[in-house]
């Protein structure tokens, strides 16, 4: 008999919905396995047949028949266990299952037993847990199932523990933020020092809507230390060798953590990458001004699908500054993307023609400002109709929050890559991607930000500065401080509850936003769920 067993950590990026396509990945990733790394069991992400998070695909009745159907051509495989994550119904409802097939036979199934309801997660919406431990035997070793957030909790290991197993493999659809790693490698360390088990945590990875997972997968020993780390953001099979005689997890690479910018930079560009291709979109459009956030935007955005896939318009106005025009130009020069300069003034002026009999009477006012944007807006949607090309918005989470945007305007689009990047971490961006190579103007990331949507304008003639402002949403918004907790921390109280006013009051614009990258532990849309209409006061 054997004196080890060859585990392989399937990390791969499925697509929510097309069980045919995630089942072919999953036949085709276990022959691998099975040939070219000799592995006994390999081990897929969470849900691994209908991608996660599937949402009220699972209301669907023929959700359950489909991922039969799929479990089904998986028995055609065989010489290798395989543990897969599918929806699947238990004794009283639908389970979050991990299954196991071994020459065409199911030889273990179990429910996830601790459904997370919380952030991003509403999974108490659809499954019931489960309550029996799933164990099973791969040449003399017991290995017991777990899924995601089980292991953020005691019981279910030390039930492990107490059945007997010698690992417990967990299936993961772990959804990135800027710390989530840390969290995520601390947490099951917990698990494996209070029971003294080696766990294997294999992570899904791509892009869901707003959600991206960052893959990540390890393997931890009983005495909490990595013995194999998998790369991040990108499919792969990482074997894990599990010696009988120590019990533990044999030392093999270990794929370091990424720094943070470049952790959240390539979230981004897997979060548009995934969007774009598994939508369908022939590539991408957006307006070009000449300012950090359409600058930033333009590189993630060509490093995602590649300059041909790009097309970057400049739509200048009287107010658009010589600088913006020449730096809109140089950033596209330098990505190498479609560009094109494209005036409003004749469309806005029709506009402004059309409602003069409406205006008539009224000074000019932020509306004449938005209908600039507006036109814009109006421009790259018949670009995105016409050429079959996904619009994308530029504003970041600071604006977002604030309101600092228009409706219809530079609002209109399908996907906001940076609507969960705060000012700052804008500015931290551009500089992290200039070190890959020089692609956003310096001037650009020194100049103060404007919208140019009137004479010598600039942003923080109407906001705080971008450090003041940034800590006090994060404050507001992520830690759920109070305006008072707020003031408390040194911040003067006038600004404090003008900013936190307007974010209250902008949540209608919120509502109507494109969905977009989701990089912090909470980002506006499935994390914070604000009423437009409340009569709630700020203060305590």
């Amino acid at each position: 008999m054997s004196s080890s067993l060859t585990l392989v950590m399937a990390q791969l990026n499925l697509t929510v919905g097309d069980i045919d396509g995630n089942t072919s990945k999953v036949i085709d990733a276990a022959r691998q396995a099975r040939d070219q790394h000799q592995a006994d069991v390999v081990v897929f992400p969470e849900l691994t047949l209908c991608g996660y998070p599937p949402e009220d695909l699972l209301l669907r009745p023929s959700m359950v028949l489909r991922t039969e159907t799929a479990l089904n051509r998986l028995k055609g495989v065989e010489g290798i266990d395989i543990v897969v994550g599918l929806p699947a119904m238990g004794g009283h409802g639908l389970e979050n299952q991990a299954v196991v097939l071994r020459d065409g036979k199911v030889i273990c199934r179990y429910g996830k037993q601790h459904l997370p309801n919380y952030q991003v997660f509403d999974e108490k919406r659809y499954f019931i847990p489960g309550n029996a431990l799933g164990i099973f035997d791969c040449k003399g070793v017991k290995i017991s199932l777990s899924i995601c957030e089980d292991l953020w909790y005691e019981e279910p290991a030390r039930a492990a523990k107490d059945a007997g197993a010698d690992m417990i493999v967990s299936l993961n659809a772990s959804p990135f933020h800027r710390h989530k790693q840390s969290v995520r490698q601390n947490t099951i360390r917990q698990r494996c020092l209070e029971t003294g088990l080696p766990v294997i945590y294999v992570n899904l990875v791509g892009a869901q809507d707003e959600l991206v997972f960052d893959g990540g997968s390890f393997a931890l020993n009983g005495n909490g230390d990595v013995a194999v780390a998998s790369h991040y953001f990108s499919e792969e099979l990482f074997p894990v060798v599990f010696s009988k005689a120590t019990g533990a997890f044999q030392q093999g690479e270990i794929t370091p953590c990424p720094q943070l910018h470049e952790r959240v930079y390539n979230a981004l560009v897997t979060g548009v990458r995934d969007y774009v291709n598994k939508n369908g979109f022939k590539g991408v459009v957006l307006g070009l001004s000449g300012g950090i956030d359409s600058g930033l935007t333009l590189a993630i955005a060509t490093d995602a699908l590649g300059p041909e896939r790009v097309q970057a318009v400049m739509m200048p106005y009287r107010y658009t500054s010589s600088m913006s025009l020449a730096d809109a130009e140089e950033e596209a020069a330098l990505l190498g993307v479609d560009y094109k300069v494209l005036p409003i003034e004749s469309v806005f002026n029709a506009f402004l023609e059309t409602l003069a009999g409406e205006f008539k009477g009224s000074d000019r006012d932020t509306t004449e400002e938005n209908l600039q944007s507006r036109s814009r807006g109006v421009l790259l949607m018949a670009m995105s109709n016409k050429k079959g090309y996904l619009v994308l918005t530029t504003g970041n989470k600071s604006e977002m929050s604030v309101g600092y945007a228009t409706l219809y305007g530079d609002m209109a689009g399908g996907y906001n890559v940076l609507k969960d990047v705060p000012k700052t971490l804008v500015f931290a961006l551009s500089c992290y991607r200039n070190t890959l190579g020089y692609v956003i103007p310096q001037r650009v990331i020194d100049r103060p930000p404007s919208a140019e949507l009137a004479p010598d304008q600039v942003d923080e003639d109407s906001l705080p500065p971008y450090d003041e402002l940034d800590t006090i949403l994060e404050l507001y918004i992520e830690q759920d401080y109070s305006a008072e907790a707020i003031v408390a921390k040194g911040f003067d109280r006038e600004i404090v509850y003008r900013v936190l006013r307007l974010v209250d009051s902008n949540e209608f614009k919120r509502r109507q936003a494109p969905i977009g990258v989701r990089i912090t532990p909470r980002g506006f849309g499935r994390d914070r769920r604000y009423p437009v209409t409340n009569g709630w006061k700020l203060g305590l």
